[in-house]
Formats: structure tokens, sequence, C-alpha cells
């Protein structure tokens, strides 16, 4: 049997008429969705219809099990049947005519095209434009799995040269406007276009793109006039989501402009995200005998991927403002930082401890940070990797009494994925995210022995593994432990191993409390209030003189952890300008040290009797309050009544304050 070509001619009401030209080694569905060979806008049809196809006794047609069914010259199809030249298909109102031989003498068809090229007449809302479209096309071969004899035809490896070059351009392009003129420049090089236009969807617009959001983003040989803008293939382009060839023979463009020559335009969908964006639209001074559908599709290809480079345009700009807005907020935070970890103070012992991390900073030595709870101790570990070689690197910090054993290991080591119930994937532990900077581990001193042994061993260099792992771990770390625990003590009881204790004493820093730092309490009070005065929007606030001597004399058992949440507190609450004592909450907890009352300038010994003591100070008490004596009470931590008691008695006795 001889290999005639074989036409498909589809007559819809709709859509117009359109030619197909059938290829035996592939299926040709017809139905409504566009995923169809031929797409039919008849509601009586299937989203897959039919198929035609190429088997031994020649062309097959077969429907797809059709909600209502498929005719073939007026009778019912119910199995396979083999076409011969002149059979009518009936779909609805659709007619598709089967011949074989010769391509179908259409006026308007001088180029028989491949499956999914659709040719035919004007269609009514381009009356306008006076151009007949010829071919259109809703998808390029060149961008698609092609078989053998097609993609090794020279015409095609051309095309792909062309793209192949197009697609490293645009990789390079860094905006918009530059990736419409690569391309466009593409598509004219490709087809001998004389001028070409590329109208995009405008900035920031949302919704289906029309002529109205369209706005120019690149033209050659030079920059046209809006009225010259190719409005009316524009609406065909975008309402139908095609590729379309049309004859400029009598168009209105043809007719406005000078400068246009008698022959065809190429005009093809921008599509992003799945969604027509824009139009590239091409005029070529040829006739339409000359045109090929060809050219048509390597013009969809060319929109396509400039489709994809705007996509990913898109997302490199996201990312861009992404990592510009966490630069920005990074180096914020750094500067914020950079003030809340001032060693703020004037006081013997910061000077000693500002004076030890300068000599201590530069060199690789573990250093232990020792000192009450809330003393700073993180504020130090910080300022030592701030002022270090490796203060460009990780400051990593793991607090070790706030996770279990079980799961400090997995913290500080990492995991493989599967290495225990809930690992899900792999994740690296605080070693490996501190490499190169510095670990710091607070409450060293609660660490469980077994995991000490490890410790131990990876801080003397050695490698480790992640936990369910097997693979050897290296990183180059400093560590800086902190406890407000007595080691020496836990070394003694057998709770903390002894060669652990003596390797991170390599440096030891002891950070004194604030009861024993007198001359900053009052320079900590003045930063809090500030930083939280100005982080509330509350400015000139300040302390009556009551309140000031409160806190210089208070013990701060919670020490600069205390002071800083009394003083936040304190500036939230206060309704006043001026925040007085009661307004303080100050605690009655015990300092974990020395007791006895803060002094910066102890006097001399004077014998002194015990009431003596206690009326001078209930003296001094009310003086600070001016006479307050529900302040006084406050303060004193005694009843009003038990105040007025004494009070009483020494009037009588003419001992009154």
């Amino acid at each position: 049997m001889t290999r005639e070509e074989a036409y498909l001619v589809v007559r819809d009401p709709v859509a117009g008429q359109s030619i197909l030209r059938l290829v035996q080694s592939e299926r040709f569905t017809l139905g409504r969705t566009p995923t169809n060979h031929a797409v039919l806008q008849d509601e009586r049809a299937s989203r897959v219809h039919c198929e035609i196809f190429h088997g031994s006794s020649g062309w097959i047609v077969r429907d797809l099990k059709s909600r209502n069914g498929t005719l073939v010259n007026g009778e019912s199809l119910d199995s396979d049947q083999t076409l011969v030249t002149g059979d009518v298909i009936s779909i609805g109102r659709v007619e598709i005519l089967f011949c074989q031989g010769d391509p179908p003498t259409d006026p308007s068809e001088d180029h028989p095209v491949d499956a999914g090229t659709v040719t035919g007449v004007m269609p009514d809302e381009l009356a306008e434009w006076h151009a007949s479209i010829v071919h259109r096309r809703s998808r390029s071969r060149l961008l698609e799995h092609m078989n053998e004899s097609v993609s090794t035809t020279p015409r095609v490896g051309r095309a792909a040269a062309e793209l192949c070059r197009l697609s490293f351009s645009l990789g390079r392009s860094g905006d918009m406007a530059d990736s419409a003129k690569l391309s466009l420049e593409c598509a004219m090089h490709g087809v001998g276009a004389t001028r070409g236009v590329v109208l995009l969807t405008k900035s920031g617009f949302v919704g289906p793109s029309s002529v109205d959001t369209l706005e120019l983003k690149a033209s050659l040989p030079h920059r046209v006039k809006p009225e010259e803008l190719p409005w009316a293939a524009c609406a065909t382009v975008l309402s139908s989501d095609e590729a379309v060839l049309a004859d400029l023979a009598g168009s209105s463009r043809q007719k406005k402009s000078s400068e246009s020559v008698r022959g065809v335009s190429f005009s093809a969908p921008v599509r992003s995200a799945g969604k027509a964006i824009g139009v590239l639209h091409l005029e070529v001074a040829k006739s339409i005998n000359q045109a090929s559908p060809d050219d048509l599709e390597f013009v969809l290809a060319v929109c396509d991927a400039l489709g994809v480079a705007i996509e990913n345009l898109a997302v490199r700009e996201k990312l861009s403002s992404k990592l510009a807005q966490t630069a920005d907020e990074n180096k914020q935070l750094r500067h914020r930082l950079g003030q809340e970890i001032q060693m703020i103070g004037k006081s013997p012992g910061i000077n000693a401890i500002i004076a030890q991390i300068g000599r201590v900073a530069a060199s690789k030595a573990t250093v232990l940070v020792r000192g009450e709870s809330g003393v700073g101790k993180e504020l130090v570990a910080r300022a030592l990797h701030d002022a270090s070689p490796r203060n460009a690197a990780p400051f990593v910090c793991l607090n070790c009494a706030a996770i279990t054993e079980t799961l400090l290991e997995s913290e500080l080591f990492g995991h493989e994925k599967g290495s225990f119930t809930g690992a899900t994937e792999r994740k690296i532990g605080k070693f490996e995210a501190a490499d190169r900077g510095t670990l710091m581990l607070d409450e060293i001193g609660e660490m469980s022995p077994s995991i000490q042994a490890k410790f131990l061993r990876v801080l003397e260099g050695h490698p480790f593994e992640r936990v369910g792992g097997h693979s050897r771990v290296q990183t180059d770390v400093r560590v800086v432990a902190a406890t407000n625990r007595d080691l020496e003590q836990a070394v003694t009881a057998g709770e903390f191993r002894r060669d652990l204790y003596f390797r991170l004493k390599v440096v030891e820093i002891m950070v004194p409390p604030l009861r024993k730092r007198p001359e900053d309490i009052e320079l900590l009070t003045r930063h809090f209030l500030e930083r939280f005065s100005n982080e509330t929007g509350r400015k000139n606030l300040g302390f009556t003189p009551a309140a000031i001597e409160a806190i210089r004399t208070y013990r701060w058992p919670g020490n600069i952890r205390e002071l800083r949440n009394v003083i936040e507190r304190a500036v939230v609450l206060s309704q006043e300008d001026q925040i007085d004592v009661d307004e303080l909450s100050l605690s009655k907890l015990a300092t974990s040290g020395d007791t006895g009352k803060v002094q910066e300038n102890p006097k001399p010994y004077a014998p002194q009797s015990l009431e003596e003591m206690e009326r001078l100070h209930i003296g001094a008490t009310l003086s600070a309050t001016g006479g307050n004596k529900s302040k006084a009470a406050s303060i004193l931590g005694i009843e009003r009544s038990t105040l007025d008691r004494k009070l009483a008695k020494w009037q009588t006795d003419g001992k009154a304050s």
C-alpha cells in the first residue's frame, strides 16, 4: 500500500475551518480539552472524544467511550472503522472530512501543517484588523520530543541552535527589558522579519492580561508610536492563547503605516506560569506563499523561552529582595546586638574582666566563665568571640541544662536520618554549626557523665560521629564554657569528670555579682531606662531620689538579669514621668552570697546598739520617702502599724528621728 499523505479538514461553526496533516507514527485525538490535537468547541463533545490512528488496513477512527457518540457518514460508530477519502466524521455540530493524496484545496491554505497547527479564516473579533489568519499554533514542536525524521532536518537544526544561543543569553540577562530585546532579536533573525515588538503586562498587575494591561518592552529596528502598535493582533492572541500567522494584505496597519510593506505577521503569546502575560509580534516582507508554518513554531518557541526567563527573573528578583531585606535586618540586629553586648561598668571587677578578655581573645584556649546566674556570662563569651580572629564566623550558644540528656548529644553532635524516632532528616549539631567560630556552652556543670566523655574527646581535637552515623566529622571550634555551679565540689562528688574540669579551666574568668559592683548599678540602670524608653516611645522618663536609693541599696539576687527586668517592668507600667520606689517591684529573695547592706563608701566602725541602728535606718528611710510612712514600711518590709508603734515609742522616749 502506498504511503499517501492524509488530512483532516475540521469544520467547526465556532472556530471556523482548520486542517490537520496526519502522521502515521502518532495517534490523533479530538475533543474539548486543549491537550487534544484538534480542539472542538462544542458542548456535545467529550473531553477526549475519539482518536484517529494508522493501522494495517489504513487510517482508523475509534470512539473513546464518548458521552454523545461519534457518527461516520451519518452512522453511529460502534467499533473501529477504516476511513476512506470523503468520509465525514460528525461530533455534535462539528464535521471532520477525511482525505488522502493531495492537500485540500482551500484558498487560504498553501502550507499543510502538522497536528497541533490550526489553519482557517479570520475570526469575527478581528474584523477591524482586516488580516486573514492562515495558521494557528498552540504549542511548538521545537520544545517537545520530535521523531528522528523531523529533528534531523537542516531547518529544525538551525532553529534549535538559535534557541540554544537564546537560552544562554537569557540566562545571563538581568532584567525584563533586556530579555525581551534578546528574544525579539532572535525571533526577527530566525524568520527574517523587518520589524517587531514585544508587549508585556505592566509591572504589578494581577489578573488576566488584555491589551489595556500591556506596555511596550522592546521594539526593532526603532521605537514605534502607540498608534502603530498591533493592538488587534494582541487581542486575538491573548483571547485564544495561540500563535497566529496572518496575511496582512488589506489590513488597517498596512494602510496607516507608510513604512509597512505587503507581507505577513507572526504574533505569539508570551506565557508565564501557564497564562499569557504578553505578545511578541513580527512583520515580514514576504508573501503568504513564502511564509512557513515552521516559522510560526519557531516564534512560539522563542516566546516560551522568554516566558521561562521572565519566571526566573521574578524568582531572582524575589530572592534578591529577600536577601537584601535579610542583610538589612542582619545589619540592624548586629548593631542592636553590638549595643547590647557592651561591657557597661566602671568598677574594678568589670575593668579586670575587660583587660582579661583583651589578653585571652586572640588565643585558641578554652575559657571557663564563672559567676552567679544573671551576671552576664554569655555577654563575656560574646565579647571574647567579637574580640577574637574568629569574629566573622558563627557564635553559637547552647544551654546544657535546658535539654534532656538524650537530646543533648544530638544537639551537640548532630544526627543522621532515622537514627531515632522523630529523626526525619539529617541535622548538623552545634559543633558543626560553629565551625571556625565559637561555641558557648552555658550550664556546663549540668552535662551528664556520658556526654562529658564524648565532649572531652572533641575538646581534645578528635573527630566525632553524628548520632546514628559512621562518617567522622572534624571541626575547628573554640569552646567557652559557663557555669554558676561549684565544679570543684561536683568533681569531689563524682558528678563531673576531673579530666574535663582541668581541660576546661585553661583560662578562668570570674564575673562578680552585681552587689559587689555598686559603682555599676546606676550606670546599668540608666542604660536600661534609655533602652526601654526608646522601645516604648516614652521619652523623658526618670527616677525619683527614693527609687534611685532603693535601686542602689537593693541586694539584686538575680543580678543584671533582675535589674533589666525590674527597669523594663517599671517603664511599661509607670503612669508618671518619674518612676517611684513602689513601682520597682523589688523581690525579697536572699542572695546566694554574703548578706548585708551595700555601701559605696563604708564608714569607720563605731559602737552602736541594734535599737539605735534600727532607729537611724528607719529615720533615713522616712527621709528618703519624704515622710511617706506607707512607702517607708514597704521598703522596710514591715506593716504600717508596726512602723507607727515604733515611732510612737521613740517619741515617748524622746528619741524621735
